[in-house]
């Protein structure tokens, strides 16, 4: 990254501060956007160079944050004794509480991304979240299981997020519970999935069989 590049992402980051003091009240919107820029001391008409899509970039720059300090958390702390199942847990767990730390954001930001026109959006972001997750707990696949583990993933993390905007047990409790439950669903799912193949393996493949029948002879 050169200086200019890590210039225009510090001014990012401080416009994101600004705009975070003022989201759970206003919402992600082009106003916001517009008074953390002054907030931030950012040159006039700068955060439009910053962020060209205005309030969406402001959320993918956020989403992306979010991401980047759950990479350095996962990179603080000690996976290798703990096994999959738990480094997806802890892994989940520790984005949704990074979210947590302004939840109103999160559930307006999670609200805007729900939006038909924002779909695109919202499909980008969840994919480089879960990308994050596998890549910070040490996977570094690369054949066809690189995508049917993210897309599993997709549905564990969205359903938990979405469990945890609307929980208000202490210490949210309960979406822990249930993120323990989906990824419970999920380890039964493969388990019954990998004694179908060994069950497949061991079964004549039917073309084989009619590649050894022959016509009698006349």
């Amino acid at each position: 990254m050169t200086e200019q590049d890590d210039g225009l992402e510090r001014q990012r980051t401080a416009l994101l501060e600004k705009a975070l003091e003022h989201v759970p009240w206003e919402g992600w919107t082009e106003s916001v956007l517009e008074k953390a820029a002054r907030q931030a001391s950012v040159q006039p008409g700068l955060e439009k160079l910053l962020f060209p899509k205005g309030a969406a970039d402001l959320i993918h720059f956020y989403s992306g944050e979010l991401d980047r300090q759950m990479l350095e958390a996962l990179g603080n702390a000690d996976l290798d004794a703990r096994s999959v199942r738990e480094r997806i847990s802890f892994a989940v767990r520790t984005r949704v509480e990074l979210a947590g730390r302004n939840k109103e954001a999160a559930r307006r930001a999670a609200a805007v991304l729900a939006l038909p026109h924002y779909l695109t959006l919202g499909a980008t972001v969840l994919y480089r979240t879960v990308d994050a997750i596998w890549f910070g707990i040490g996977d570094r696949s690369t054949d066809f299981n690189f995508y049917t583990k993210r897309a599993t993933l997709a549905g564990v993390y969205s359903s938990t997020l979405l469990y945890w905007l609307g929980d208000d047990s202490e210490e949210a409790t309960e979406t822990w519970g249930f993120l323990a439950r989906r990824i419970e669903d999920v380890m039964r799912i493969e388990k019954v999935k990998a004694r179908v193949r060994s069950f497949m393996a061991a079964v004549p493949s039917p073309l084989s069989a009619l590649g050894a029948l022959r016509y009698p002879e006349r």
